[in-house]
C-alpha cells in the first residue's frame, strides 16, 4: 500500500493524516545538452459530466496481465471521459515520469506530454494514488477498452531508429530514437521496452554497455553486473527513451541475465537456524498465501536491521536494492511514504538517530543488537524552550508529514531541505543557538544542511519567535520505551500485543475504507521467542486478506506480537538477492525496508562467499 496505501499527501496533511505514501525527488545528474525541454503544461483538465463509473482489479499492458486497481468513467466502453490509474502503474508499467510540486501538485510526463494534477486531482483508488489520464493515453495514441474488470491498453510498438550515447558530468547517456511512443517498464537492473529492433541496433546497445534481449515486440535492457540505471524517462517531438548509466568503462554482455538465484549463503542457512515457511490458509472465506521467515535475533546468524538510501529520506528504491546495499539475506517492505513526493510517513530510526520522526501514534517496533523487538503505539514529544523558560512544541522531525506548526530537519533528511508546502519560514539552530532567519524563498529553492544544523519550519502561519543570537534547547522524550532503541521502524496499525489482538486504524489516523479493504500484507511479528518477517497475499489471484483478517491468522499461527507495515503494491519479500514476493506481481518502489544481515557483516560471518 505505500507503494502504496491509503494515501493522504503530504500537502493535504495540513488539514488530515495521511496514510500512505511520495516527495520531491533526488537531485538527478545534469541534462545533457541535446535534449530540450518537454512541450508546455497540459492543465487539469475540466471534465463534462462523466457518466457511469465502474472499476475493476486487472490489467492487460500489451498482452501483459497485472493486478491493478482501476476507475473507467463514462458509459463508451473504448472511449472513457475519466480513467483513474495507479500512479505507480503510470511509472513502473508505463514509463510516466513525475515530479511534485511545493503546492503539492503533481507534474507528469509521457513522451513530452505533461499533465499538472493539483492535489485536488489525486485520488486515493483503494491503497494507491491514482490519477485520471484518460485524455493523455489517447492523446499519445494508446488504445484503451473495458471488459468487465479487466481493462486493456494497447500501444502498437514503435521502431527503432538510432541508438545514440554521449558522455558527460559522471553519466553515460544512451538515448533511444523511435518513430512513436512505447511502453516502458521498469524492472530490476534494467527496462523492457515494446517496440521492434534489429540485430544490428542490439549490437549497438551491447556495444554501450547494455545487455539486450528480445521477445516478439519486447526489447529487455539490463545493466551488466546487475546494477540499475541511474534513470530512465521519455521524451517527445520526435520520441526518445533516454537511459542514464554510470559512466565507465562499458561491460559487454549479451542477453541479460534469468532471474537472480538465491544466494547461496542464506541456502546454507536454511533449516533449524533460519527458517523460511510457505503455506495456504483460509480466513473468513478468503484463501491467503503465506511466506513466513522465522530466526532467533538473539542467537541466529542473521540480525535484523533497517534499510534506507545513503542519500537521504527523498527517494524511492527497489527492495532488491536496498537488500543489496546492505548484504541483507532476507529483506521485506518497511513503512509507509508519500508517493507522490517520495517521502517517508513514520518512524525510522538507524543508530540511535531518527531518520524519521513517528506520526500519530502509530505502531512500531523498536530493537538494539541482538534482541527481539519491543512492539507498541510510538509519539515522539519534543520542545524548543528558550533561556525565559517559554516552551514550543515540535510536531515531527524528518518527516514527510506536513502539518501546521513546527517541525524540525538535520542531516538525516539529506544534504538540502525544500519547502513541502507552499509557504514555509525556518530558522537554522546550531550549537544551541539562531544563527540565522531563513525566508520563504530559500526554503522554496532549497537548503543546506549540515551536520551540525538543525533546522526548524513553521508552516501554516506558525510563529518563529526567535532571533539570531538566541540560545535554544531541544528536549525530546519518546512516549513509549521503544523509542530509545538503537533502531525503530514504523508501520500500523499495531495487530497484536501480548497475545491480544489490539487492531485499533482509527485510533492510528488511518480511514474506514483502508482498514474494509483487502490487500496484500507485510507484517513484522515475534511468537516470544523467534522475530517473523510475513508477507501474505490473496491465493489463486485475490485481492488479500483484510486487517482483521491478517490480525487473525497471524494470531493463529502463534504470533504474540505483529505490526503491519506497508502492503499492496508495496509488499515484497527478497530471499538471497531473489525477488520472492511482489505484491501485485510486479516488484513495486519502496522508501525502506528490514533486513536480516550476517552477524558481523558479510560473507565471514556465514563462512560462504557471496558467489560459492
Amino acid at each position: 500500500m505505500a507503494t502504496t496505501l491509503p494515501i493522504t499527501l503530504a500537502l493535504l496533511a495540513l488539514i488530515g493524516a495521511p496514510q500512505v505514501s511520495r516527495a520531491a525527488p533526488p537531485p538527478m545528474p545534469p541534462a545533457l545538452p541535446e535534449l530540450p525541454a518537454p512541450r508546455p503544461s497540459r492543465p487539469w483538465p475540466v471534465r463534462a459530466a462523466p457518466g457511469a463509473e465502474v472499476g475493476g482489479t486487472g490489467l492487460t499492458l500489451n498482452g501483459r496481465s497485472q493486478r491493478a486497481a482501476w476507475r473507467w468513467s463514462g458509459d463508451d466502453p473504448r472511449r472513457p471521459v475519466a480513467l483513474w490509474l495507479p500512479l505507480e502503474v503510470l511509472e513502473g508499467q508505463l514509463g510516466f515520469s513525475s515530479r511534485s510540486r511545493p503546492d503539492g501538485a503533481l507534474a507528469l510526463e509521457w513522451f513530452g506530454r505533461e499533465l499538472v494534477v493539483p492535489p485536488a486531482g489525486q485520488r486515493s483508488l483503494a491503497d494507491e494514488v491514482a490519477i485520471d489520464v484518460a485524455a493523455l493515453l489517447q492523446d499519445v495514441g494508446v488504445a484503451l477498452e473495458r471488459r468487465g474488470e479487466r481493462l486493456d491498453l494497447r500501444l502498437p510498438a514503435p521502431r527503432l531508429l538510432q541508438v545514440r550515447s554521449s558522455e558527460q558530468a559522471g553519466v553515460r547517456r544512451v538515448v533511444l530514437d523511435l518513430d512513436g511512443p512505447a511502453l516502458v517498464r521498469s524492472s530490476e537492473g534494467g527496462v523492457q521496452l515494446s517496440l521492434l529492433s534489429r540485430p544490428d541496433q542490439l549490437a549497438q546497445l551491447t556495444a554501450r554497455g547494455l545487455r539486450s534481449g528480445t521477445d516478439g515486440a519486447d526489447l529487455t535492457l539490463a545493466v551488466p553486473g546487475g546494477a540499475a540505471p541511474l534513470r530512465t524517462f521519455t521524451l517527445g517531438d520526435p520520441a526518445r527513451v533516454v537511459i542514464d548509466l554510470p559512466q565507465g568503462p562499458a561491460r559487454v554482455g549479451t542477453a541479460p541475465q534469468a532471474a537472480a538465484p538465491i544466494d547461496p549463503r542464506l541456502l546454507a542457512l536454511l533449516g533449524p537456524r533460519l527458517r523460511w515457511d510457505q503455506q495456504v490458509r483460509s480466513v473468513g472465506g478468503t484463501r491467503v498465501l503465506v511466506n513466513a521467515v522465522r530466526i532467533d535475533p538473539r542467537s541466529g546468524p542473521l540480525e535484523l536491521r533497517t534499510l534506507s538510501r545513503p542519500d537521504g529520506m527523498a527517494g524511492l528504491s527497489s527492495l532488491a536494492a536496498l537488500a543489496q546495499r546492505q548484504d541483507a539475506l532476507v529483506a521485506i517492505n518497511g513503512g509507509f511514504f508519500n508517493r507522490v513526493r517520495r517521502l517517508p510517513l513514520g518512524a525510522l530510526r538507524d543508530q540511535g538517530r531518527w531518520l524519521s520522526g513517528p506520526i500519530l501514534n502509530r505502531g512500531a517496533i523498536g530493537w538494539d543488537s541482538r534482541s527481539l523487538p519491543r512492539f507498541g503505539r510510538l509519539r515522539l514529544d519534543e520542545w524548543i524552550s528558550d533561556d525565559r523558560g517559554q516552551r514550543w512544541p515540535l510536531l515531527t522531525v524528518n518527516s514527510g508529514y506536513a502539518q501546521r506548526g513546527l517541525s524540525r530537519y538535520t542531516a538525516d533528511w539529506g544534504r538540502l531541505y525544500q519547502a513541502l508546502t507552499g509557504s514555509e519560514t525556518g530558522v537554522m539552530l546550531s550549537g544551541g543557538r539562531v544563527q540565522r532567519r531563513i525566508s520563504s524563498q530559500e526554503l522554496a529553492a532549497g537548503v543546506l544542511l549540515r551536520p551540525e544544523d538543525t533546522l526548524v519550519v513553521a508552516r501554516g502561519g506558525a510563529a518563529l519567535p526567535w532571533n539570531e543570537g538566541e540560545s535554544l534547547r531541544l528536549e525530546t522524550r519518546p512516549s513509549d520505551p521503544l523509542g530509545n532503541a538503537g533502531s525503530v521502524m514504523g508501520g500500523g496499525p499495531l495487530l497484536l500485543q501480548n497475545g491480544r489482538i489490539v487492531l485499533n486504524g482509527s485510533a492510528e489516523g488511518f480511514g474506514a475504507a483502508f482498514l474494509r479493504q483487502g490487500a496484500p500484507r507485510t507484517v513484522v511479528g515475534s511468537d516470544g521467542t523467534l522475530l517473523w518477517l510475513v508477507t501474505l497475499e490473496g491465493a489463486g489471484g485475490g485481492a488479500g486478506p483484510t486487517l482483521a483478517e491478517t490480525a487473525w491468522l497471524l494470531q493463529q499461527l502463534g504470533l504474540v506480537d505483529a505490526l503491519n507495515l506497508d502492503g499492496g503494491s508495496s509488499t515484497g519479500l527478497v530471499m538471497g538477492g531473489s525477488h520472492r514476493v511482489k505484491g501485485r506481481g510486479v516488484a513495486g518502489s519502496v522508501h525502506n525496508g528490514l533486513g536480516l544481515v550476517p552477524v558481523g557483516g558479510g560473507a565471514a560471518a556465514t563462512g560462504l562467499s557471496p558467489t560459492s
